[in-house]
């Protein structure tokens, strides 16, 4: 069994800056990748940032590229996410996501509100 514990979320004016932190436990072999997506009302699910364990590799979607910074701990199994220069389209529940396996299996954290007011 795998947690994921998310932390960090709340309400920001836009421009602000928040930093989310999703924890991953239990029985984790391996960690494949870890990531943050988010979900917004009447939106389907979206890919913010994911780094790979091997290799390091990051990736972005292109509307926070410059602004969102996605950073790993791995002695902590803990993924961050520092958001900066937050509009109010980024307003969304964010979703921490771990790769873990074999087999590659991946799990969901609770998800974490963050809300940019204009």
């Amino acid at each position: 069994q795998v947690q994921l514990v998310e932390s960090g979320g709340g309400l920001v004016q836009a421009g602000g800056s928040l930093r989310l932190s999703c924890a991953a436990s239990g029985s984790i072999f391996s960690i494949n990748a870890m990531g943050w997506y988010r979900q917004a009302p009447g939106k389907q699910r979206e890919l913010v940032a994911i780094i790979t364990t091997v290799g390091r590799t990051i990736n972005y979607a292109d509307s926070v590229k410059g602004r969102f910074t996605i950073s790993r701990d791995i002695a902590k199994n803990t993924v961050y996410l520092q958001m900066n220069s937050l509009k109010p389209e980024d307003t969304a529940v964010y979703y921490c996501n771990a790769n873990i396996g074999p087999p590659r299996i991946n799990y969901w954290g609770q998800g974490t509100q963050v809300t940019v007011s204009s």
